[in-house]
């Protein structure tokens, strides 16, 4: 925090100035009391401090081995933004988000996680992805209009274990949907998105909810046995969460489309589609720079019942098959 402050403003890119906001409190906290404790007794603090640490250092040194050899194998990652001080004026603020449009969403999402009805899930779910998806085609039109110019970024999402394989499906249907390439490194738990700035706030916003619902769904069904007695709870979780990934994803390109042809009503084909090719190119030209080299791994699913009801809580659509990308 105090290294940042020696960086004009106007250099250090957003996403870094609000990570270091949610921080800042509860250091100031921390300061406050280290304060008062040494005021009190500064001798005994920092010889308590320093046993605390020599302690940690000189019993857990499997530790720092482990650390570090995780680091040594880790693979070149890319910066999620500029670093303090690199930020151009371009990096500042350029993607500006509606707070009214962003505060429907919110609502949109929320009633979709607390409602009982699948059905109804996905109409909320589905209106809040064309009005992200709306809200991006008009911010690609204007930085067409006024000769503006943003880049595509990289945000990098958790992926949880148990089912990683079927939550990396889900993100990557919510990513296609909105103009978005992802990547899953499975080893280190995460995926790697690739898309403008104002997309990847979308993913993620919407991922987080979509997994909430999934989930909920998923456990509310309750435990399995197959026709033997046995427990099949794994498989059929399994099964229930790749079909409602797979459905997800149609509905939410669904939303995209309709958003489009709304648009395209609007300002017609010749305006609108150019646009949008160039900026999916964009996309596409750097998710290949950071990785070029992926396989794929396909998903097996055995169990009838959960790709059933995964379908249902997807509001009953055939589906396609998908595989998962990672590296």
């Amino acid at each position: 925090v105090a290294q940042t402050r020696t960086y004009a403003a106007a250099t250090v890119d957003e996403r870094w100035q609000a990570q270091l906001a949610q921080i800042a409190p509860a250091k100031s906290r921390n300061n406050a009391t280290s304060a008062r404790d040494s005021a009190a007794s500064s001798t005994d603090t920092a010889a308590r401090d320093w046993d605390t640490a020599a302690g940690a250092a000189g019993t857990d040194p499997q530790q720092v081995i482990q650390t570090i050899w995780h680091l040594r194998r880790l693979p070149n990652l890319p910066f999620q933004g500029p670093l303090p001080g690199q930020a151009r004026p371009r990096h500042i603020h350029q993607h500006t988000v509606d707070q009214k449009m962003l505060d429907r969403v919110r609502a949109l999402l929320a009633k979709a996680e607390s409602t009982t009805f699948p059905e109804e899930a996905e109409a909320y779910t589905a209106k809040a992805q064309e009005l992200m998806a709306r809200h991006s085609i008009d911010f690609a039109l204007l930085m067409a209009r006024t000769g503006g110019k943003d880049e595509p970024a990289v945000r990098r999402i958790p992926i949880d274990n148990p089912y990683e394989a079927a939550k990396t499906l889900l993100l990557q249907a919510v990513a296609e949907a909105n103009a978005c390439r992802s990547v899953w490194t499975e080893y280190y738990g995460f995926a790697t998105v690739t898309g403008f700035p104002g997309d990847l706030d979308s993913v993620e916003l919407l991922f987080t909810s979509l997994l909430v619902q999934a989930v909920t769904a998923m456990t509310q069904s309750g435990p399995k046995q197959d026709r033997f007695g046995r427990n099949n709870t794994r498989s059929f979780r399994q099964a229930f969460l790749t079909a409602y990934a797979q459905r997800i994803g149609e509905r939410l390109r669904g939303a995209t489309e309709a958003a489009v042809s709304e648009t395209i009503r609007d300002v017609g084909e010749s305006t609108l589609l150019p646009v949008l090719k160039a900026r999916t190119e964009e996309v596409e030209s750097r998710f290949q720079e950071l990785f070029p080299t992926l396989r794929t791994r396909s998903i097996t699913v055995s169990n009838r019942q959960g790709w059933a009801e995964g379908r249902a809580a997807a509001d009953r659509a055939e589906l396609h098959s998908r595989r998962a990308v990672r590296e």
